[in-house]
């Protein structure tokens, strides 16, 4: 405790505090305890004083000069003796502060000479005990200055070797995680991207030997077969930046889809959505082209799991009901809006409750709700929604709306950088969510 104030107190980032603080003492010393009798003996400790302060640049300089001062003002009888002793002994501890070897080594036979000199011009009886005070005098601010300066370099070499074991302990943090970017990589390639491509196969050739199939089946058929190479195409993309890291640019991001094109890949997410039975009124501001990569592909996951949300559970719900309600169908309202910066996407759907509207067809054929009434596996879905909007220190909802009738899901996402955000915005509680 008592090291790391003294290192403190005499820290160089405090040096003029130092300077103000002794200039105020050496002031007070001569003007109420030591108070100079003529002109000269002002001018001499003034001179002292002025080159005591100058120390802490030229420390050696200023301890062979105020040591001369003293045997010059025991030549010409000045009674200042005591005040310039004072500043041979605040000029003697900044050279072993900020000094080393033959610097220090050498500023001290200087003073050692000088001080000699002031002992002979006292009387001969005075002279050992004189000599054995400035000795003290000589030596006290020698040894507390280089405790001092040692202190200093062992906190300074102890910083670097914390410093050497950080980025040790980040280099193997770094290298663990590129194996298993790898390793990851090796597996999405070798068995997702594997198996997708099998799908993708099996559908093109369905779609070319089914003799006269239904223009439905047909329509299912493309459709799978679209997305499922869309999904190849994201995974290679996937793998080739889990395998090599520095296509993230240096941030813990990368997107998929280009900022311009941020638009369209809604689009193309609500006409999916339209496509396995729901009713989607979507209002996408255009303003969402202009969003960084960050927010702009936490939007693009948003309104995807959300509408796939929609379809596993409000479809579902209208297809158990279809019997008794025909024609019934799950209208889901998409609104993406962009105001100062501040992304406000909200995803509701009304439970499946909504009678089909021909007007809402986006591809002609009659409107059905013929996903299937199973049971959806518990998923990490909304979690992983969750998880996006707090790195971005954003807000996330997830439950009934107020009607209590059908899901409502809302984020609002901050403007700013986000990785400034990402590195030291504190968690933002997410909303209920389904298990």
């Amino acid at each position: 405790m008592l090291s790391r104030w003294t290192e403190r107190l005499f820290d160089d980032q405090v040096a003029a505090a130092r300077l103000v603080t002794l200039s105020v003492l050496a002031l007070g010393d001569l003007r109420l305890l030591h108070r100079p009798e003529a002109p000269a003996d002002w001018a001499l400790a003034l001179g002292g004083l002025a080159v005591c302060l100058a120390g802490i640049r030229a420390p050696l300089a200023a301890t062979a000069t105020v040591s001369a001062l003293l045997v010059a003002g025991d030549a010409v009888g000045t009674s200042v003796g005591v005040p310039l002793k004072a500043m041979v002994a605040v000029a003697l501890f900044e050279l072993a502060l900020r000094g080393h070897g033959r610097r220090v080594g050498a500023g001290a036979a200087m003073a050692a000479f000088f001080l000699t000199l002031h002992a002979m011009s006292a009387p001969a009886a005075d002279v050992p005990a004189t000599l054995y005070r400035l000795a003290i005098l000589e030596g006290v601010p020698l040894l507390f200055g280089a405790y001092v300066r040692l202190m200093r370099e062992s906190t300074r070499q102890a910083g670097e070797r914390a410093d050497v074991e950080r980025r040790r302990r980040r280099s193997e943090t770094l290298a663990a995680r590129a194996a298993e970017r790898t390793a990851i990589a090796r597996e999405l390639h070798d068995l997702v991207a594997h198996h997708v491509s099998s799908m993708v196969l099996r559908v093109g050739v369905a779609r070319h030997v089914l003799p006269a199939a239904d223009p439905l089946v047909t329509q299912v058929l493309d459709d799978l077969h679209g997305s499922g190479s869309a999904a190849l195409v994201d995974l290679r993309r996937l793998v080739a930046v889990l395998r090599d890291p520095a296509r993230v640019g240096g941030g813990p991001f990368f997107s998929l889809v280009d900022r311009a094109d941020l638009p369209v890949a809604l689009e193309e997410a609500v006409a999916r959505a339209r496509q396995t039975g729901l009713i989607v009124r979507a209002e996408i501001d255009q303003a969402v082209a202009g969003l960084d990569s960050v927010r702009g592909l936490t939007v693009l996951r948003l309104v995807q799991e959300g509408l796939a949300n929609a379809a596993k559970h409000a479809a579902k719900h209208a297809a158990k009901h279809a019997a008794k309600h025909a024609g019934e169908r799950a209208c889901v309202r998409l609104s993406a809006r962009v105001a100062a910066g501040t992304v406000r996407l909200e995803v509701s759907d009304d439970g499946g409750l909504q009678r089909a509207d021909p007007r809402d067809r986006d591809d002609g054929g009659p409107a059905r709700a013929d996903l299937p009434g199973r049971e959806c596996a518990a998923g990490h879905g909304l979690v992983g929604m969750a998880e996006r909007v707090e790195l971005l220190g954003g807000r996330f909802e997830a439950g009934p709306p107020p009607s209590g009738r059908g899901w409502r899901l809302y984020a609002e996402l901050p403007p700013g950088d986000p990785p400034d955000r990402v590195r030291g915005a504190p968690g933002v509680p997410a909303g209920k969510v389904p298990a």
